[in-house]
């Protein structure tokens, strides 16, 4: 004998996970190099090297000696890079935010027309609900409507 197990439905994804699942590899770099290079641990560890590197460089006779220019070109060379990776995470997140716009946008206006549906109905059934209180009325002469019969007597 065997049983039937329900069928399991698939977790629905959301809007981010189909969007994250679309980007090109060039997207998710940058998206991963942003945020490593906004973190409190890049800060650290690039301080960390430029202070190794002054020590390196001024007690020995390092390749690089007092006033570091060798550092001033790498240090040029890494603020011209941060700022395109930065321009470009930033125009990631510029149309990641008019795709939401969109999304919220479609869902407000399918949500309108339903709730307009649902608005019609309603009227309808309230146009429906009048109609039977004239025909129990009609039918029932001397009996009160049901609203007034619910009223509280008058205290005397």
């Amino acid at each position: 004998m065997t049983t039937s197990r329900p069928a399991e439905r698939p977790t629905p994804r959301t809007w981010h996970q189909t969007h994250t699942d679309s980007l090109s590899t060039g997207e998710r770099a940058a998206d991963g190099m942003r945020n490593f290079m906004g973190s409190w641990r890049f800060v650290g560890g690039f301080v960390l090297v430029m202070v190794l590197w002054a020590i390196a460089n001024s007690v020995t006779t390092g390749w690089d000696p007092y006033p570091f220019i060798l550092l001033n070109l790498f240090l040029s060379m890494l603020a011209g890079l941060q700022g395109a990776i930065l321009l470009i995470a930033a125009k990631r997140q510029d149309a990641i935010a008019a795709a939401l716009a969109q999304h919220d946008f479609d869902t407000d206006t399918s949500s309108k027309a339903d709730l307009e549906a649902l608005l019609e109905i309603n009227r309808h059934q309230v146009v429906m609900i009048e109609e039977l209180r004239e025909i129990m009325a009609r039918l029932t002469p001397g009996v009160p409507d049901a609203p007034d019969a619910l009223q509280p007597a008058p205290h005397r």
